[in-house]
């Protein structure tokens, strides 16, 4: 997927999980200031679970914050606060809510693959990521997945098939294993044209800045 007009885009493999905030955070940082700065993007989305062993039900995420990182009420309630301020400044929205509960992402990452393959990746990303955060769906659910794809104008049967017969699971198994054997162990990183890694959401105005020395570096590497 490539964002604005120029052109050479700059390769960007995002390091992601659908259920991560600071990863629509971040991703919408880059592309506001990549579009202010009229940098064309070329984005790749990579698969990162966050939480791999989830049971199929889930869990309540602020319990699950709360055993997983010590946060406690409060502090979920200031990261909430902050989160939706944030995506409401870039044009995303943030709808959380009492009882909202995090799910494990396998067969999200399994559609995402389907739908790149149908040069829709970078679409069902973003739809996952509206389905969970602003709709409040549960994006581990086959149901939901394939709605998802279907309001895309992708073919729901086909992506239900995919889904059931695990056809992309091996190969979203083999991207998940080469990223952590890059060190990647938290997630939004990004990689700028296979070379430079940025980790965590970086704000409008120091992604400004990468895109400005990388696009410098480029020039005499």
């Amino acid at each position: 997927m490539t964002e604005t007009a120029h052109s050479p885009a700059l390769r960007v493999d995002i390091i992601s999980d659908v259920v991560c905030p600071w990863c629509a955070v971040g991703y919408h940082q880059l592309a506001f200031a990549a579009r202010r700065a009229g940098v064309a993007l070329d984005i790749h989305w990579q698969p990162f679970e966050l939480n791999p062993d989830m049971p199929p039900e889930g869990e309540d995420l602020r319990e699950h914050l709360a055993a997983k990182y010590g946060s406690t009420a409060e502090q979920s309630a200031q990261v909430r606060a902050q989160l939706t301020e944030l995506g409401e400044a870039l044009g995303f929205t943030f709808r959380f809510f009492d009882g909202m509960r995090i799910y494990n992402t396998f067969q999200a990452h399994q559609l995402i693959e389907w739908a790149e393959q149908r040069g829709q990746g970078h679409a069902m990303k973003q739809a996952l990521l509206q389905a969970y955060f602003t709709d409040g769906k549960n994006v581990a659910d086959p149901e939901v997945l394939v709605e998802t794809a279907a309001s895309l104008g992708l073919d729901g049967a086909d992506a239900r098939a995919a889904l059931d017969g695990g056809t992309h699971a091996d190969n979203v198994r083999q991207r998940e294993a080469f990223w952590v054997q890059q060190g990647i162990r938290g997630v939004p990183a990004m990689v700028f044209n296979g070379r430079h890694l940025v980790t965590g959401a970086q704000g409008v105005e120091n992604y400004a800045s990468i895109l400005e020395q990388l696009g410098q570096a480029e020039k005499t590497f």
